[in-house]
């Protein structure tokens, strides 16, 4: 069990929570940035998390659920005050009702996280602050204490596991729900430059070319949002096939962090899909996280049935050796 104290001052209206673990900060870290690993430990034994959104920088913001044995959830939220990377973040802590907008009839915390070396390896110290003594005392018969004692006894395993989230590995997809799919596939290269060879044309053309034997002969990248991205792909001289291409609106842009986005294939009777990527600095390189929401079931196992996920690795693999190892 890695926590090692919980001290709860009702005059200062703050529960502080210590946890001591046998790994560097630098993989614990990870752990609360990453939403795959995250929600692996984040809720309750008998309460997984599931993050559909995690945005680990300034303005950002979070949103997850936690599923009970009956099937019923629990929503909350994270609104990013500050992030000191490697070192801390602070967050407003709220809860969502079942719509997914915060619940005005529950407490918003302040959190402060803060990791730091430890002589065994590292420490995470947790303060929450609470905005009365009634708040802090409903959350207390709630439970909050015995929950977070429980969520964090399945941290270890995860922090055990270097493989499943190592920079070495392919693109995976991860369905969220029965229509959103989270993408997620650690690129060697900052943030920055993974963001602009989403937004470099010159540099798009060296990766985001399609199979072998395709090229991408058209780009057109939205500056704001409002405005249309669209992408054309054709094949080359002696390639069998009729080019096509995608397009959408660009909704919202947070660079280099966070950009969101709709997208469909001209040409095809289905309607678009609303796309969030998310890029965050992890040990290796950055953690690009796009999620993909769908139309209707039918429609997300029609295209990932298309093998998507495998021309994203080829094109991801392409990224960084055609550009981010030759920045």
């Amino acid at each position: 069990m890695p926590v090692t104290s919980v001290d709860k001052d009702l005059e200062k209206l703050t529960m502080t929570i210590v946890a001591d673990f046998p790994v560097p900060v630098r993989r614990l870290w990870d752990a609360y940035v990453d939403p795959r690993q995250l929600e692996k430990f984040w809720g309750p034994v008998e309460w997984p998390a599931t993050f559909t959104r995690h945005d680990v920088f300034p303005g950002g913001r979070s949103e997850y659920y936690m599923t009970g044995p009956d099937g019923s959830r629990a929503g909350g939220y994270w609104e990013f005050l500050s992030v000191d990377e490697g070192a801390s973040f602070e967050v407003l802590d709220g809860f969502t009702g079942a719509d997914g907008t915060p619940d005005p009839d529950m407490p918003t915390m302040r959190a402060v996280f803060e990791f730091e070396e430890s002589g065994s390896g590292s420490r995470l110290r947790t303060a929450t602050y609470f905005n009365s003594l009634d708040e802090l005392e409903q959350l207390l018969t709630m439970g909050i204490e015995e929950g977070t004692r429980s969520a964090m006894s399945q941290i270890d395993d995860v922090l055990a596991d270097l493989t499943s989230f190592a920079a070495d590995r392919a693109t995976e997809a991860q369905l969220l729900s029965d229509t959103q799919v989270r993408f997620s596939r650690v690129l060697r290269g900052t943030p920055q430059q993974v963001w602009d060879a989403h937004h470099d044309p010159e540099l798009l053309r060296r990766w985001n070319h399609g199979p072998d034997g395709w090229s991408l002969v058209g780009c057109d990248l939205a500056s704001a949002p409002g405005e249309t991205n669209r992408f054309v792909w054709a094949p080359d001289e002696g390639t069998d096939g009729e080019s096509f291409a995608l397009s959408g609106e660009l909704l919202s842009t947070d660079p280099p962090h966070r950009e969101v986005f709709t997208e469909t294939m001209e040409g095809a009777d289905a309607p678009p899909t609303h796309n969030v990527q998310t890029l965050t600095p992890v040990e290796g390189g950055t953690l690009m996280s796009l999620v993909v929401t769908y139309d209707s079931l039918e429609l997300r196992d029609l295209i990932l049935g298309t093998g998507m996920v495998y021309g994203m690795e080829a094109g991801y693999k392409r990224l960084e050796s055609e550009v981010l190892t030759r920045s």
